[in-house]
């Protein structure tokens, strides 16, 4: 089969309507397997053509067997890529003169109904959404959802790597079961370094029994891509045939370097946010930049600064409401010489117009979301993609160079599924009986069609929610219960379809209008003078706090703002791979990208300052100026604790760790370490559960509490590199400076 084989309608716009002279690589090389009905992950860089690689075929397998209703569901993390989305997909849906709705938190009343009346043939939705029709008494589920064949997940990388992931991998196999046939399933990713277990992981209960493929084109991609109507390369058919494998054993987490996106990175060392501004400022005149930073904190401080430098700068992050962030996106899609500032919620394929710089604030938690803001530019005909690393202070510096020697090897985290999903069950479990009133008590696992941690194993949590009353039973049927009424009925059970917990924010408000949210510690800390918040990139001065309905109102202020929010969960930091390559760095080796002057100088002055806490055969216990026992792993944050857990006879109590080393007690000799480290690799412990973590976990309260902790302290775990830190030869020194 060829790309002649599309539907000859669509043949005939893309090479008349679109313009293009031949497919994308990866899209030539997806149209079998799709239009065959395989499973599939399309792996390509940003700006790839995925969206395109799995339309063109659906919409010809939709046309040449005559599916009807909503066939196709198209999945996104965000709402923003679906509203971007949208209007491409209503083109190629109109030449067949089929149909392409949107239905998100966001989507009206109205809409709603006219959607739910005359069904589209492809929903563009988020899983939250989905889960929210499932149990909608508005929406009459087994009759919307019958005619489905086929799901695309979008950025499908960003839902396997937490709890959306198995909460979409549920919802999915319970849509499967309403419609009574397994739907295709094609996950669309930008390079991940296991695609092989990410394509088993999004066939769900199909894996093993229905075929799939990864689909990646081997690219070097060429500085200049000629981009047509449909903002996607023109580049013409190489020939070069795709690469598929099947879902088997798990590669290395590395890729050939000529398949990573090349272009100019440079590296400096700036010292601080203030720094950072003046240097944003000085440089690029008359570009369009767009600079990543790893917290809103920092956005918005570094916003302030740059509009105080007379620089044009629009700001994005998730704390700033949807008005807003459409309003600094357009702006700047349409502008010149300015400058955005965002969090990871521009990382993904949102289209923010034609970027000439990337710019970096120290550096992100993964290669992966390098490769995604790297993607960002270089789109237009003779731009080369590029990234300016501006590092803040020594650990910034440091972490940056890790990484990007990781990416000069052609290394890309592995994405896998977070261990232990029993929340979710718990989760699941809830949702089903409020989809469908009752559900027999010996039934209930065939909704999910045998999958995973849907199974018998969570025949525990299942006793435990009618126990506790989340659940009631009575005559061989379960129901929802009086507890989950009252823990989760606010609104018609909208808490139930959401698997994570944002922390509790205030909104902020100008008159009527929304701004965005705001952490209320900020309302409630003592300070002198005018509370004044930051944000949007402006101080504004607060003038009324409703305290009962969450809300705080101002007016614009000069200066004086602050910024804060309070993060949830229990994100980590550094990898054992990139706290790893520090070490490296440290060692010696530095990355093969531009470097300022400042930059080496400021690399030099940390190799010293860690010249005795590195050793390139093993780890070191030094006793630190002051008495304090270090053991210096360079292990990262999560093999730390488990080692710490495992040794905790050695090791001072309630978690003295961090990325880097583990703190022993002072009473540790070379001798008593052989024997409290004898045999630790058999016998390797979990880490202990605090309390406020367990918290950041939504649905924890559903399970028995002996299970929640050992959920989190899976999560909490790195046994395998722990395992072989402990194999590794360790030199105790003295008074290390």
């Amino acid at each position: 089969m060829s790309p002649g084989d599309l539907d000859p309608a669509l043949t005939h716009h893309i090479v008349n309507t679109l313009g293009w002279r031949s497919l994308h690589p990866l899209q030539e090389a997806a149209v079998t397997p799709l239009v065959c009905g395989d499973d599939a992950v399309l792996l390509a860089p940003t700006a790839g053509g995925k969206t395109e690689a799995a339309a063109f075929p659906l919409l010809t397998r939709m046309a040449g067997e005559r599916w009807s209703g909503t066939s196709v569901l198209y999945v996104c993390p965000l709402k923003a890529l679906l509203n971007n989305l949208l209007p491409r997909l209503e083109t190629y849906t109109s030449w067949l003169g089929r149909t392409v709705a949107l239905w998100h938190g966001d989507t009206t009343a109205g809409v709603r109904k006219r959607i739910l009346a005359a069904r589209p043939d492809i929903l563009l939705t988020t899983p939250e959404s989905l889960e929210a029709m499932l149990v909608s008494a508005n929406v009459d589920h087994t009759s919307f959802f019958s005619g489905l064949q086929a799901v695309v997940v979008d950025e499908v990388h960003a839902f396997a790597g937490d709890d959306r992931g198995w909460h979409l991998l549920a919802v999915l196999e319970r849509l499967q079961r309403v419609a009574g046939r397994p739907m295709q399933r094609v996950g669309l990713s930008a390079t991940v370094g296991n695609p092989d277990t990410l394509l088993t992981w999004l066939q769900g209960s199909g894996a093993g029994k229905r075929p799939g493929q990864v689909v990646a084109p081997h690219l070097s991609e060429p500085a200049s891509s000629p981009t047509g109507s449909g903002g996607l390369p023109m580049t013409a058919g190489s020939g070069v045939p795709p690469t598929t494998t099947g879902a088997g054993a798990v590669p290395e987490a590395t890729i050939g370097p000529a398949a990573l996106p090349q272009g100019d990175i440079q590296l400096d060392h700036v010292g601080s946010l203030d720094n950072a501004a003046t240097v944003i400022a000085a440089l690029h005149h008359g570009e369009k930049r767009l600079v990543f930073c790893e917290s809103r904190r920092y956005v918005e401080e570094l916003g302030e600064k740059l509009r105080a430098k007379g620089v044009t700068t629009f700001l994005s992050h998730a704390s700033l409401s949807l008005e807003e962030r459409r309003r600094a996106e357009a702006a700047f899609a349409e502008a010149r010489d300015c400058v955005i500032i965002s969090t990871s919620t521009l990382e993904l394929g949102i289209d923010v117009g034609d970027l000439d710089r990337v710019i970096q604030i120290d550096a992100p938690a993964s290669v992966a979301s390098f490769l995604q803001r790297l993607g960002r530019s270089g789109r237009r005909e003779g731009a080369a993609r590029n990234c300016l690393f501006l590092a803040l202070d020594e650990d910034g510096l440091l972490s940056a160079a890790g990484l990007l020697l990781k990416w000069s090897q052609g290394w890309v985290e592995p994405v896998l599924a977070p261990p232990e999903p029993r929340h979710i069950v718990a989760q699941q479990l809830l949702a089903l009986c409020l989809q469908e009133s009752r559900v027999g008590e010996h039934l209930w696992q065939e909704w999910w069609n045998g999958f995973g941690p849907f199974g018998m194993s969570a025949e525990p949590i299942v006793r435990h929610l009618v126990d506790q009353g989340y659940l009631d039973q009575d005559g061989g049927m379960l129901f929802i219960g009086p507890e989950a009424e009252r823990r989760f009925g606010h609104r018609h059970f909208m808490n139930l379809t959401a698997v994570f917990t944002a922390p509790p924010q205030f909104t902020v408000l100008q008159g009527r209008g929304e701004i965005g949210r705001t952490d209320p510690s900020l309302l409630t800390e003592r300070v002198d003078g005018p509370r004044r918040l930051l944000l949007g990139g402006r101080s504004w001065q607060v003038t009324y706090i409703d305290w009962r309905r969450r809300r705080c109102f101002v007016e614009p202020v000069d200066g004086g703002g602050k910024a804060k929010w309070s993060s949830a969960g229990f994100g980590l930091a550094g990898s054992h791979e990139l706290i790893r390559a520090e070490r490296r760095v440290l060692l010696g080796e530095d990355p093969p990208v531009k470097m300022t002057g400042r930059a080496a100088g400021a690399l030099r002055a940390v190799r010293e300052k860690y010249l005795e806490r590195v050793h390139p055969g093993g780890t070191l216990v030094i006793q630190e100026r002051g008495g304090h026992l270090r053991w210096w792993t360079w292990a990262g944050h999560r093999t730390n604790a488990t080692l710490a857990a495992t040794l905790s006879t050695v090791v001072v109590p309630r978690q003295h760790i961090n990325d880097r080393w583990i703190r022993l007690r002072e009473d540790v000799t070379a001798h008593s370490w052989v024997d409290a480290t004898k045999d630790a690799a058999d016998r390797l412990c979990l880490p202990d559960v605090d309390e406020r973590a367990l918290r950041g976990m939504k649905f924890a309260e559903a399970l028995p509490p002996r299970l929640a902790e050992a959920t989190l302290s899976a999560r909490l775990a790195d046994t395998k590199f722990a395992a072989a830190v402990l194999t590794e030869p360790v030199r105790f020194l003295r008074c290390a400076g």
